[in-house]
């Protein structure tokens, strides 16, 4: 079997506190391994919140700082991440305007704290002070005279100093003496980079989405049926739902179900910040083309076995989730807010929950005794059941060339 390469990377640098203890990680973006930045700073903030959310949300309990573009403020696309474990990194591009000044107000309400980075004290960047819970010294590129004015300005606040940059033990003293109580840089730790398969995503599907985003009110029911035939975003949407940024661990049974939990405003984000991380993925369309297929079979097979239909969907849908990700399915299934049954399903466990999806399997194999079995089990017709493959199949293909269709005209 040839291992695919990986699509999707992150990179994460550690932040110390003053006993040189874990204090949390910037999160840095990266399209490879070559542990260095390029590319367009406002795609990169968008692309480290859909990489973060989808690789490292659920093991970094710890706090995130996240570089902020004007547009990541003003769009309030950050608040997809949760407020007490994110601090927002203001850029030093970022000119304090009203709307950055409102923006960065209504975030500190919703408890998110905020980080000035490469801060000059130049008048015009005074007005993003009444925000600041921590100020970033650059090592690098700051005179003992600048840090001092810095410094100056911060004294008697409650706004912590962080040194970054930071790359010689000599550099750590001084910084510790000037008062920083957090430090970064390579002295510590170089950033460490994440590399996983990603789910390929549906191009046409998302634009279609974007389109369907714009419109008020939402059609809802259009929405759900381009997210339940995308399943790299069906995968982002339980994955959010299931994030610390709810609160939520109800057992999601189908997409309508989680549209609802997260609510509009929420969702319309949601795939403006996926879009940003999936413009340039390989395709793996038989691995895509199968999964859809599955979803298709058991959802048409649940209706006569009294199974939910949207569940059996989703079901068939993320079966291969662990083979388009290159990661175990324990590690996919612990994501999810799934029922239990359909967790056992997925891993491979003997349920009935799980037998359309069984049976499915049985197929592909050409197991036609298993096949046979199962189908009285269910007490299922053998032509109903080649009926429903067929169907399946018919209906996988039809969604595949009509999205490649959209996308050459």
């Amino acid at each position: 079997m040839q291992v695919l390469a990986p699509t999707r990377f992150l990179a994460k640098q550690p932040i110390f506190d003053s006993d040189l203890q874990l204090f949390g990680y910037e999160l840095l973006f990266r399209e490879g391994f070559e542990n260095c930045f390029s590319g367009s700073p406002e795609s990169a903030t968008k692309q480290v919140m859909d990489s973060y959310l989808l690789l490292c949300m659920d093991s970094d309990p710890g706090t995130i700082f996240l570089n902020c573009t004007r547009d990541a403020l003003v769009s309030r696309l950050v608040t997809l991440l949760p407020p007490a474990t994110t601090v927002l990194e203001i850029l030093e591009d970022v000119e304090p305007d009203e709307a950055v000044l409102a923006a960065c107000s209504e975030l500190r309400r919703k408890g998110y704290r905020f980080a000035l980075d490469d801060f000059s004290p130049l008048p015009s960047r005074m007005p993003l002070l009444q925000f600041a819970d921590f100020i970033k010294v650059d090592f690098q590129l700051s005179s003992a005279a600048d840090r001092a004015a810095i410094y100056a300005l911060v004294h008697g606040t409650n706004i912590k100093l962080l040194a970054e940059k930071v790359e010689t033990q000599e550099e750590v003293e001084e910084a510790r003496r000037e008062g920083n109580t957090y430090f970064q840089g390579y002295f510590f730790s170089r950033p460490q980079v994440i590399a996983q398969r990603d789910i390929p995503p549906n191009h046409t599907t998302y634009m279609r989405l974007l389109a369907a985003l714009s419109q008020t009110p939402l059609d809802m029911k259009s929405i759900e049926q381009l997210v339940v035939a995308e399943a790299s975003l069906c995968y982002r949407l339980l994955r959010l739902v299931n994030s610390a940024l709810f609160g939520l661990r109800r057992e999601v049974q189908s997409i309508h179900n989680a549209l609802i939990m997260i609510g509009e405003q929420e969702f319309r984000k949601l795939v403006t910040v996926a879009l940003a991380g999936v413009l340039a993925e390989n395709q793996q369309p038989t691995l895509i083309s199968l999964a859809l297929e599955r979803a298709r079979f058991c959802e048409l097979l649940a209706p006569p076995i009294e199974q939910n239909s949207a569940e059996q969907y989703l079901l068939g849908l993320l079966s291969l989730v662990d083979a388009i990700l290159e990661s175990p399915m324990q590690q996919v299934v612990d994501s999810l807010p799934l029922r239990p049954e359909v967790k056992a399903a997925l891993l491979g466990e003997p349920n009935f929950v799980g037998m359309p999806l069984h049976l499915r399997r049985r197929y592909e194999e050409g197991n036609w005794q298993a096949c046979s079995d199962l189908q009285q089990v269910l007490g299922l017709t053998e032509s109903f059941i080649t009926q429903v493959y067929v169907d399946a199949v018919s209906w996988a293909n039809q969604v595949l060339c009509s999205a490649r269709e959209v996308h050459s005209a």
